[in-house]
């Protein structure tokens, strides 16, 4: 999860990431890379050795870079390069989850999480997707997860948006109306 300062120094960098990308015509390929440079950023290894006050980041960049290998043009090798000399590497995960935002902003579309205690039909899930789509004014795109510890029904999580609708959060909603 992103803190709050994370968030405000990845900022910037999205920004302009989604700038260049959208002027180029490139948001996929660029949203493409940043998932792996994110990925590459939040290895427990590569963390360690950013951190080591003997690696420089010249090294570090290169490092980014040969981990990207063709997936990765000199566009993208100048920014991996920018966040190294700013050390702004591992704000990779921010830059990549505000990119995303803005990206999805721009194209009118959302990810909607949904949490449910057994599978969805695709027949529920079109029906859900016309609703929020109605309601948001967007594309939605449904990611499901099974949870059976909600004991039924759903969470619905679409952007700052959460519908619990689920058996567990109705008890929990029950048991904190007793208690007060």
């Amino acid at each position: 999860m992103a803190t709050d300062t994370n968030t405000t120094i990845a900022r910037p960098y999205a920004k302009a990431a989604f700038e260049f990308a959208l002027e180029k015509g490139q948001l996929q390929q660029w949203s493409d890379l940043l998932s792996i440079l994110s990925s590459v950023s939040l290895d427990l290894t590569i963390q360690e050795l950013a951190q080591q006050p003997g690696i420089s980041r010249e090294k570090l960049a290169s490092l980014f870079i040969n981990i990207a290998g063709d997936k990765i043009d000199q566009n993208g090798k100048n920014f991996v390069e920018m966040l190294a000399t700013n050390k702004r590497l591992l704000a990779l995960s921010e830059i990549k989850q505000t990119f995303d935002e803005l990206k999805a902003e721009q194209e009118k579309s959302l990810d909607v999480s949904v949490i449910s205690f057994s599978a969805m039909t695709e027949k529920q899930k079109e029906l859900l997707a016309e609703s929020l789509k109605k309601r948001l004014k967007r594309d939605i795109t449904i990611d499901e997860t099974i949870d059976e510890s909600i004991l039924g029904g759903a969470i619905i999580r679409a952007g700052d948006l959460v519908m619990d609708g689920s058996v567990k959060g109705q008890l929990d909603k029950l048991r904190n109306e007793i208690a007060a």
